[in-house]
């Protein structure tokens, strides 16, 4: 509205999107004194990757993905259905995506409150309740969308069901491996593929929603206890998958 670039609300996207984490290190002496706060991000990384949790993540996702583009193409009148339309742009939008979201947020949500949360409740209510405050902490991009009435509540609706259900499985992977990476490849998958596709936004926003739901209820369902009732962190998954 104002006449600004396209760089200088990206930028100040990027700037926001880590308020999380500018709050969580503002307070960070009150909340664990004698600590440094660079030392707490490093031990968010320090644990070795499980090769198998990433490709199994990455398979989950491109999976979304490829059905979401299915569903889309299929009812698309557009002559492209993605948006966009060179290799360098695709990169710079990788990494804008990278910088604005994953490791903005990740840090104060996952690094920080998840962990505090699971040390009084079980995973799944953890996640129910970071998910839906990670939703509302959404609210100032719901009135960017343009939609209204009806539109807007669809939009709203779906966003805060996607975004609870990717917390769930965020959860599931990063109790399973203890490393802040992999919280981070999840988001940033879910923030890039969204954003290749042209489509419309509710559309996009109710198949991820749905897809991400089943994927949440299959990881309850494959170990509903430690899910369900476990305290700390724990593996929510079968050993199986590693």
């Amino acid at each position: 509205m104002l006449g600004f670039p396209a760089w200088v609300f990206d930028v100040m996207f990027c700037i926001s999107s880590w308020s999380s984490t500018f709050a969580f290190a503002a307070l960070f002496k009150k909340i664990y004194p004698g600590q440094s706060f660079i030392q707490f991000v490093k031990d968010k990384f320090k644990n070795k990757l499980k090769f198998s949790v990433i490709l199994i993540v990455s398979m989950i996702q491109a999976f979304i993905f490829l059905m979401t583009l299915f569903l889309v193409s299929n009812n698309s009148e557009v002559d492209s259905i993605f948006t966009i339309p060179s290799w360098g742009m695709l990169i710079y939008f990788f990494f804008k995506n990278l910088l604005a979201g994953p490791l903005g947020e990740e840090i104060g949500w996952r690094g920080f409150a998840q962990i505090e949360l699971q040390k009084k409740h079980s995973p799944l209510k953890a996640s129910i309740i970071i998910g839906f405050w990670w939703g509302m902490w959404h609210l100032p991009i719901w009135f960017t969308t343009g939609f209204v009435g009806i539109d807007l509540i669809k939009y709203i609706l779906f966003f805060m069901i996607s975004l609870i259900s990717t917390k769930i499985v965020m959860t599931a992977f990063y109790n399973l491996n203890q490393n802040l990476i992999i919280p981070i490849i999840i988001h940033q998958f879910f923030n890039f593929f969204i954003g290749l596709i042209n489509g419309n936004l509710i559309d996009l926003i109710m198949y991820n929603a749905i897809f991400y739901l089943v994927v949440a209820v299959l990881i309850i369902v494959i170990n509903p206890k430690k899910v369900l009732y476990g305290k700390e962190n724990t593996n929510i998954i079968n050993e199986s998958i590693t």
